[in-house]
């Protein structure tokens, strides 16, 4: 796993001087050697994966606001701030002072580990029981910028129908729940020929911002759910954690706390994130 040992010391070191000599120690090869296994693995050479990595960080803190668009540039490494601006509109199609005062929606670079390179679904058999924290929560009106995909049932399909480079376009954009997610769609909320399975983001019911090409936007209602959550896991554990959450998610009856399951609400997964466990959101309404 050489090449992931040089994306997380990227990942660690993201602010200071990254040379070709840093990455071939922690890969344990020669530069010439690092270089070429980064390439064919990333698809991109180091110094264009941590430029696209920071350019991707500087977006963020923009759109947050506050922040002195020169010094970040002196910051991330530029000699001149008119470079910094260069890169910047390459990369995204806007100067950063046009951003920073009026955020868009932007495919924000998204450094997936190449452990996960190769996605696809697998079977995985649930021998261990684990924790699962289960908590209703409440959802209120609201609408969400979905992109549909052709006939995907789950992410692995999805990816492959539309990519997952959707995702950093989602993560540019502010979240009522503060981050993207991924829906199963009811039957009355699908297009025909379009997919069950979505990416999008939930906004609130006045949002006046920008719809990314080729996204749409559905109003979903209030709603109360039933969050599932594990336990934390190893990345590369990713697809048990999931199957342990959803056998749990299966074995559970809401009668019990006097509700029963709403089919006519989107069933909500968030991004499986190791320190946080994996967590699912099936939508519920009172008994009776």
């Amino acid at each position: 796993m050489a090449v992931q040992r040089m994306q997380e010391y990227i990942e660690t070191h993201i602010d200071e001087e990254i040379t070709l000599a840093n990455l071939s120690r922690v890969s344990h090869y020669s530069p010439w050697h690092s270089y070429r296994i980064f390439r064919e693995y990333t698809g991109l050479t180091p110094s264009e994966y941590i430029r696209c990595l920071r350019l991707s960080r500087a977006a963020i803190r923009l759109k947050a606001g506050n922040v002195n668009v020169a010094e970040l540039a002196y910051e991330l490494g530029y000699g001149r701030v008119d470079g910094f601006q260069r890169a910047f509109q390459r990369k995204f199609g806007f100067n950063p002072s046009v951003y920073a005062r009026q955020p868009t929606p932007i495919p924000l670079f998204i450094p997936y580990g190449v452990k996960f390179k190769e996605i696809r679904k697998e079977y995985v058999e649930v021998k261990e029981v684990q924790s699962v924290f289960v908590q209703l929560i409440s959802k209120p009106e609201r609408k969400c910028i979905i992109k549909r995909g052709v006939k995907a049932e789950d992410y692995f399909e999805y990816c492959e129908e539309v990519g997952c480079d959707v995702w950093g376009i989602l993560m540019s954009m502010d979240s009522l729940c503060g981050e993207p997610v991924c829906m199963w769609l009811p039957e009355a909320y699908k297009k025909p020929n379009t997919s069950t399975y979505v990416m999008g983001v939930e906004v609130s019911m006045d949002y006046k911002g920008v719809i990314p090409n080729g996204f749409d936007v559905i109003t979903l209602p209030s709603a109360q759910y039933l969050a599932f959550q594990g336990e934390p896991f190893c990345e590369e554990d990713y697809q048990k954690a999931i199957a342990s959450v959803q056998h749990a998610i299966n074995q559970y009856d809401p009668s019990i706390i006097g509700y029963v399951w709403d089919k006519s609400n989107p069933r909500i997964q968030l991004e499986p994130r190791g320190e946080r466990g994996y967590i699912e959101l099936h939508a519920v309404k009172k008994k009776g």
